[in-house]
C-alpha cells in the first residue's frame, strides 16, 4: 500500500476511534512523536502530511489509548470505523495488516502476537552475529547506568535472542522465564527496583540463580510496522533507585536501537 493510502488509514482510525485528539497527542508525544498538537490537528484536517514513521508512532499512540480504554470491558476491539473506499480493493485481513501496529485493536490477542512475531522475523536479525552499531548502544547503557549487564533482545514465539549483550547473560532463554517478555507487553518501560520485592519475578530463575537479578529496567523496542519486537534493558544484582534522568536516558537509547532496526525517522513534511 502506498504512503498516502497508509496515511489515510491512520487518519480514519483516529477519526473512528472515539478517542479525544488531546489524549492521543499526549500519548504520541510521550513515546517520541515530534509534531505539535497544532500539527496533529492539521494532519487530521488533511492540510498536513506526516512522515511514515510519525504515522506509525501516531498509530501506536491510538492503539495504546484504545487498549486501555477497552481493557476494563474485557475486549481490545472498539466499535468498527466506517468502511472506506479501499474495502473493495483489499480483504479485511490485508487492510488490518497494512495498518501495522496502528490496527492492533482490530486483531484478537492471538493475531496480535502472530503479527508481532512476523515483525521480529522481518528484522532479519534473529540468530545473527554481534554488530558494532548495536554493541555501542549496550556499552553506553552499561556505562551510564553503572550496572552489571545490558542487552538488546529480540523475542520470537518461544525464546529471547540477545542481539547485543555486555556482561553476564544467558542466550536463547525460554521467553516465559524472562523480564523482557513482560516488557514487550508494556506501553512504556518496565522498572523493577528490587526483584525480591516483586511477586512477578522473585521466584524466577534469573532472580534465584545466576545472574541473580535484583534491578531491571527495560524499554520496549519497535520494529517493522510499529510492532514491539524486543527490548533494551539494563540489569544488576543489587537493588537500586531509578530517576527521571535514568528514564530519559533509557528511552533515548531505546530510540537509538529502533533507528538501527528501522532506519532514521524523517521530520514531518508539509503537503
Amino acid at each position: 500500500m502506498d504512503q498516502q493510502a497508509h496515511i489515510q488509514r491512520i487518519r480514519d482510525a483516529l477519526s473512528g476511534s472515539e478517542v479525544a485528539a488531546d489524549e492521543v497527542w499526549v500519548r504520541y508525544y510521550s513515546i517520541g512523536g515530534r509534531v505539535s498538537r497544532f500539527e496533529l490537528e492539521a494532519f487530521m484536517s488533511g492540510s498536513l502530511q506526516l512522515s511514515g514513521n510519525e504515522c506509525d508512532l501516531l498509530g501506536d499512540a491510538i492503539n495504546e489509548v484504545m487498549t486501555e480504554r477497552f481493557a476494563d470491558s474485557g475486549s481490545l476491539i472498539p466499535p468498527n470505523p466506517a468502511d472506506d473506499a479501499d474495502t473493495t480493493q483489499a480483504s479485511p485481513s490485508d487492510s488490518r495488516r497494512d495498518l501495522g501496529a496502528a490496527g492492533a485493536f482490530l486483531f484478537t490477542e492471538e493475531e496480535q502476537e502472530q503479527e508481532r512475531c512476523d515483525a521480529v522475523v522481518r528484522t532479519e536479525l534473529l540468530d545473527t552475529a554481534s554488530e558494532e552499531r548495536f554493541d555501542s548502544i549496550t556499552r553506553e547503557a552499561r556505562e551510564f547506568f553503572q550496572c552489571s549487564s545490558t542487552s538488546i533482545t529480540l523475542i520470537d514465539d518461544r525464546r529471547q535472542f540477545l542481539k547485543s549483550v555486555v556482561g553476564p547473560a544467558r542466550q536463547n532463554l525460554p521467553r516465559e522465564t524472562t523480564f523482557c517478555n513482560t516488557t514487550i507487553r508494556s506501553a512504556g518501560p518496565l522498572i523493577v527496583r528490587d526483584a525480591h520485592e516483586d511477586e512477578r519475578f522473585r521466584d524466577t530463575p534469573l532472580v534465584t540463580e545466576e545472574p541473580y537479578i535484583r534491578f531491571y529496567a527495560g524499554y520496549p523496542v519497535r520494529g517493522p510496522g510499529g510492532w514491539t519486537v524486543g527490548t533494551l534493558c539494563v540489569m544488576d544484582p543489587s537493588p537500586r533507585t531509578y530517576s527521571s534522568r535514568d528514564g530519559k536516558k533509557l528511552r533515548s537509547l531505546a530510540r537509538a536501537v529502533e533507528t538501527e532496526i528501522n532506519g532514521p525517522r524523517a521530520l514531518p513534511d508539509v503537503a
